[in-house]
């Protein structure tokens, strides 16, 4: 990544000039906690806490496949495992799933049992043949059948068959029986082990439609993308009618019901009780018809004000797709940031497994066998490992963001189409690294700042469950809300904070703030397109996952044999939401930056010589109709409308 010296602060915007590097410190900062990520891998590689978890370990602290040092109070320790190169547990059945590991003893052997063993003579003559001793190992192999304590320090009859984990050296039992209490313990609405076996018998016979089925989710998402902003103006407009016509109906009905219960009520056919429950009845549905004529007014006036905003939401969605068309590339976005999470979960889980195997052996007096334990100021390397999951997690999204907003900023700011380059998604990835890391750094640490201490309160909640009163109960829930609440707005306003620094390379700061500023004076445009907007890509991810399971159920009925389609049908349907969810977001990241780029257009430009828009036809057309509108109002219409279009500045 390059570096340059940085610059003032810039208060013009300044799209597609000189960049310079941004929030420096901050990349330092970001930089020296990666080391610090990268230190904590290495100590426990330095430790043997790495070699402790591939090569694993016995009850008595000795690494096997490696010659031991002794430890001190244990009396079984510091033995040469070299030809031991597998752990072996007496009871590899018993699971501890409470703390998430074999409640049983283990130890270093030679060789995994093939073969189930039925008694404790097979496991002798097992040791015989072969030198793979099964018990522990101050028992000799010529006392297993007699030994007072070989129903402890020997396997649990019968030992299951097994064979060893590729890389992990286990050796892990064979027979798949062996984990149905594990199986049980998460599955708990199986009440009978057939349907357990029916449904999962229907899952792996019909692995191919799932796949195809999942292809074709990709496919749909990958076609809604385009497709979406030639239905965009259908639904929305569909949408607002349903609303108009509900709340008119509504309403209505309301006010009719008022009439019809206020004659029965004067015709004296009921009783005097009944006359007033009658009464009660006529109050209330006036009340209720007035309230409802006043929320319909009032949303009939909205709705009537931020009609030009819904059909900017409209040409938005319209110029999207064109974008997409130009920067195909974009569909791209959620593979690579997902194999980059993925790739950073496995590191980040490996290394605290490691951390797991961390540390100083001690002794445990009540069942005399040692555990690794982290002591003293390095207990504290799991909470900042924790920290760095959330942070870097956070840093990898923001680079997705600022990607798509540097390739759709430089489509949008670029006059003629035809002189754009031929990989803009690869020259804002290239913008990013050498001068915006910083500012991403900034803007994932304050999203971690809100993060934790939500899933902090979270976790005490959960630990907290039956125990605490409802008052605290209350509070807690209400805290974790507004957490959340602050979250998604900081990241809303990230988003756009990094278009800010995508189209003038400014700091974060700055361009928070005048991404806010833009937000503010576009306060009903942002609203129409965050609702109208959202609701329509939510009916887009809706569309994808029916078409989905429709056909998954069509596929499914010439496959009689598949008695249960409930787990097949929810894995292809929680599959089809995800990569929906995965591409229509990107679509809203695209809108959300067209939209900041369109405001910054209309307020420093007013199409004049010289100060020519830079928007597409669609927006073009909108501007258009929107001064035809002024116009033909004499000039006392929608003034606000065309406010934030005033020209206020240059772009220099």
């Amino acid at each position: 990544m390059g570096c340059c010296q940085s610059k003032e602060t810039k208060r013009d915007w300044k799209p597609l000039e000189d960049r310079s590097c941004t929030d420096i410190p901050w990349l330092l900062l970001f930089m020296l906690f990666c080391l610090g990520m990268l230190c904590i891998c290495g100590f426990a590689i330095a430790t043997g806490a790495a070699a402790r978890l591939l090569s694993g370990y016995d009850s008595y602290g000795n690494t096997c496949g490696q010659k031991n040092t002794k430890i001190e109070g244990v009396e079984l320790s510091g033995q040469d495992m070299r030809e031991k190169k597998y752990v072996f547990f007496l009871e590899p059945c018993n699971f501890d799933l409470i703390n998430r590991k074999i409640k049983s003893i283990a130890l270093c052997v030679s060789q995994c049992p093939s073969t189930q063993l039925q008694t404790y003579y097979d496991i002798k003559q097992f040791a015989l043949s072969n030198g793979s001793e099964l018990c522990t190992y101050d028992i000799t192999t010529a006392r297993y059948t007699s030994h007072s304590e070989r129903f402890t320090k020997c396997p649990k009859l019968p030992v299951p068959a097994s064979k060893s984990v590729p890389i992990f050296h286990r050796c892990i039992p064979v027979e798949i029986a062996c984990y149905a209490e594990f199986i049980q313990a998460f599955v708990t609405f199986v009440s009978d082990n057939s349907v357990l076996h029916r449904v999962t018998a229907g899952v792996m016979a019909s692995k191919e439609i799932i796949m195809g089925l999942c292809l074709l989710a990709l496919v749909l998402s990958l076609a809604m993308m385009v497709v979406i902003r030639y239905i965009s103006k259908v639904v929305v407009w569909i949408l607002t009618i349903l609303v108009i016509v509900c709340s008119l109906g509504g309403t209505g009905v309301l006010w009719w019901l008022y009439a019809d219960h206020r004659k029965a009520l004067n015709n004296n056919s009921t009783t005097v009780f009944g006359k007033e429950v009658a009464a009660d009845n006529v109050k209330a549905l006036l009340i209720y018809a007035i309230g409802a004529t006043v929320f319909t007014i009032v949303l009939l006036l909205v709705m009537f004000f931020m009609r030009k905003r819904v059909s900017l939401t409209i040409a938005l969605f319209h110029v999207a797709g064109k974008v997409f068309i130009h920067l195909p590339l974009l569909v791209l976005q959620p593979f690579w940031t997902f194999l980059c999470l993925m790739l950073f979960w496995v590191y980040w889980i490996s290394v605290l497994l490691f951390l797991g195997t961390a540390g100083t052996p001690l002794k445990n007096n009540s069942t005399n066998l040692v555990e690794y334990k982290l002591e003293g100021p390095f207990q504290y390397m799991v909470w900042y490992h924790a920290v760095g999951l959330i942070w870097i997690s956070e840093f990898i999204l923001a680079f997705q963001q600022m990607t798509i907003a540097g390739a759709v900023v430089t489509y949008y700011f670029t006059r003629n189409k035809s002189q754009m380059t031929s990989i803009p998604i690869l020259k804002a990835m290239g913008r990013t690294l050498r001068y915006h890391l910083g500012t991403l750094a900034k803007g994932s640490f304050i999203i971690t700042l809100v993060k934790i201490p939500r899933l902090i309160l979270m976790y005490i909640h959960n630990q907290l469950k039956g125990k605490e009163n409802a008052c605290a109960r209350c509070m807690l829930k209400c805290c974790i809300c507004c957490l959340w609440c602050l979250e998604k707005c900081l990241a809303f306003l990230n988003q756009n904070a990094y278009t800010a620094t995508a189209i003038n390379s400014t700091n974060f700061c700055t361009s928070a703030r005048d991404a806010f500023v833009i937000l503010v004076e576009n306060a009903l445009r942002v609203a129409a397109i965050n609702t109208i907007g959202d609701f329509v890509l939510f009916l887009g991810k809706i569309l994808i996952v029916s078409c989905t399971a429709f056909a998954g159920v069509l596929a499914l009925n010439y496959q009689r044999e598949y008695t249960v389609w409930v787990l097949p049908l929810l894995i292809v349907c929680l599959f089809a939401f995800l990569v929906a969810h995965c591409f229509l977001s990107v679509f809203e990241n695209v809108v959300d930056v067209l939209f900041l780029c369109f405001a910054v257009d209309t307020k420093y430009n007013d199409g004049s010589p010289g100060h020519e828009y830079y928007m597409d036809k669609a927006l073009m057309e909108f501007i258009e109709n929107s001064k035809k509108g002024l116009y033909k109002s004499g000039g006392t219409g929608d003034g606000k409308e065309l406010e934030p279009m005033k020209h206020r500045g240059t772009l220099a």
